[in-house]
């Protein structure tokens, strides 16, 4: 083995498995904030091995403006003191640019303190409207709750012809609440009044009233907008019930078929959602991610894990454009780059956002496959 490579996988050990800091003149020094336990962990965790595995890439291969990259993961369990802590620490020991948060509350809470600090943020998956647009400083890699609404309002609309829309939504979920919001301005917009609207809380585990009434309808689809946990029992609930349609979902339906046991994968068929990225894409960019994940961690990539992926490489390309860690040089820069990257080509608006295409994804027989891509709106 290489000097230079001994150097990455010393670096990339300590950094990304004991959690120590380690920073140097060799290195460039990176934090990032995830929530490695509790009830988000598999969003945190997923998006965490993505890190890992650019940063290990990028260090054996010569890292960035020829030093290691390191990246300081703290796990911030999903609350917002913790992240507030977590982001003060990791700016305590030096960090100029955090990858961050993963969930959007306790992103919401960093970039406060970011826009009076300066520190560069850039959140891989916190999709809640509002984060990006208060600092030159703030950036997202997902596309935004809003956007995924409009698109798959689009998509129920001009894809799949429905004329008659049905709607369950979380009522005590922002994110929820937020795609449910834009999904039925922009049905409105093209013609279609939604003939069912039905809420429920986070509590709930029993759909089946809510559901005889929509079924009752005989909507052409029934949209969604919420986590896979909640989304797999409206979808096994709405099946029993005798409903054959099709079911619609956003990005918090990644994971989805983790939640339905192997002998049920059937009820998922004709359901469709919104995502980052499909592993079964052609591109040479997402073939490759693709392979080197299942290599490293012997299962498919989620999203989250992707957008971790991109977010890294993303910053490499706005270092290297700015050649230097600085980091107001390196947020100038983000608004200078188009990063070919695994969830779409990108680069950023004025606020921070990323402009690239949004995938939909269809699952059938227990598999997920790309149906389409769609142009952020």
């Amino acid at each position: 083995m290489s000097k230079s490579k001994l150097t990455a996988l010393v670096l990339s050990s300590a950094m990304l498995f004991s959690g120590c800091a380690v920073k140097g003149e060799e290195t460039i020094y990176i934090g990032a904030l995830a929530p490695m336990t509790g009830v988000s962990s598999a969003y945190g965790s997923a998006c965490a091995s993505g890190i890992r595995l650019a940063v290990n890439e990028i260090n054996e291969n010569g890292g960035i403006l020829g030093k290691q990259l390191v990246v300081d993961i703290q796990d911030e369990k999903g609350g917002i003191e913790e992240s507030i802590n977590a982001y003060n620490k990791l700016v305590g020991n030096g960090a100029d640019i955090i990858i961050g948060d993963v969930m959007s509350k306790p992103c919401l809470a960093i970039t406060e303190l970011a826009i009076e600090d300066g520190t560069l943020v850039i959140t891989p998956a916190a999709t809640a409207e509002g984060i990006t647009e208060n600092g030159g400083n703030i950036f997202r890699v997902c596309f935004t709750d809003d956007i995924q609404g409009k698109i798959m309002a689009r998509y129920t609309a001009d894809d799949l012809d429905a004329e008659k829309v049905a709607v369950m939504y979380n009522i005590s979920d922002d994110y929820s609440e937020g795609i449910f919001s834009s999904f039925c301005a922009e049905l409105e917009k093209l013609g279609i009044i939604p003939d069912s609207i039905f809420g429920y809380g986070n509590d709930d585990k029993d759909f089946r009233v809510q559901l005889s009434k929509i079924i009752a309808k005989s909507p052409d689809v029934i949209f969604v907008p919420d986590y896979y946990p909640n989304a797999a029992l409206i979808v096994s609930q709405a099946r029993e019930l005798g409903y054959s349609g099709k079911i619609l979902g956003a990005d918090g339906w990644d994971g989805i078929l983790s939640a339905v046991s192997e002998k049920n994968m059937d009820i998922l068929d004709d359901c469709r959602y919104s995502a980052h990225y499909s592993p079964d894409d052609e591109n040479p960019v997402v073939a490759h991610f693709v392979k080197r994940y299942e290599k490293e961690y012997g299962k498919t990539p989620t999203s989250l894990a992707a957008l971790g992926y991109d977010t890294v490489y993303i910053i490499k390309a706005a270092i290297e454009k700015a050649n230097s860690t600085d980091k107001n040089k390196v947020a100038e820069a983000m608004h200078e780059i188009e990063a070919i990257c695994v969830t779409g080509n990108i680069s950023f608006d004025e606020n921070g956002n990323p402009i690239k295409e949004v995938s939909v994804i269809s699952l059938s027989g227990g598999e997920p496959s790309l149906d389409t891509k769609k142009e952020s709106l």
